[in-house]
């Protein structure tokens, strides 16, 4: 447990350190970035192990005692964490697809560069564009036109062209899609850490 904190806090140190500039696409939560989750989820793990180990080497039953009580109140929070995913998952479907077209009007501004990198990585990667589609993009430029990510080739400028240009998919239907695709692997991957700690 504790050697799995220190890895979770080397990769969120590493990719603040190199990856800096790939920041959050929420407005809401501009510092909710990949970064700064693993950082503080490593922390929080180092603590609990260090807790544990100390408990057990010393074995002192206060320690264990904080140890088993740190890591049960984890445990209920992920389920409730899920089970509230579950229960409000179109309420929170809304909420994240408003909060990201809020978030589109600041990519390309200055102090952005991490929104603005994330989305532009996102549009290419999945080959999609915009939230809903590509006319998102119309309210936050005031005219047609879109970013060059989300061109079928890319060229400078690229986005001033024609639609047929463009890509047509949606980004968070497609991104959606990959999620729940790759779901086996995330519940596997949430099963084997529930083990862990029970």
């Amino acid at each position: 447990f504790q050697l799995g904190g220190c890895g979770i806090l080397g990769v969120g140190i590493w990719l603040a350190v190199t990856q800096g500039n790939f920041a959050t696409l929420s407005s809401s939560f501009p510092s909710l970035s990949a970064a700064n989750l693993l950082i503080v989820t490593g922390t929080f793990v180092m603590i609990i192990g260090f807790v544990g180990c100390i408990g057990a080497i010393k074995e002192n039953k206060c320690l264990l005692l904080s140890f088993f009580i740190m890591l049960l109140i984890i445990f209920l929070l992920e389920l409730t964490v899920v089970i509230l995913f579950f229960v409000y998952t179109d309420k929170i479907d809304k909420y994240a697809q408003r909060d990201l077209k809020k978030g589109l009007h600041l990519y390309g501004t200055d102090g952005n560069i991490g929104l603005t990198n994330a989305w532009s990585i996102i549009q290419t990667d999945f080959r999609c564009c915009g939230v809903s589609n590509y006319t998102d993009w119309f309210e936050v430029y005031n005219t047609t036109r879109v970013p060059d990510s989300c061109c079928l080739e890319f060229s400078e400028n690229c986005g001033l062209h024609s639609p047929g240009t463009w890509w047509k998919a949606p980004c968070y239907e497609t991104v959606k899609i990959w999620l729940q695709e790759n779901l086996l692997a995330v519940g596997i991957f949430g099963l084997c850490t529930a083990m862990v700690q029970v």
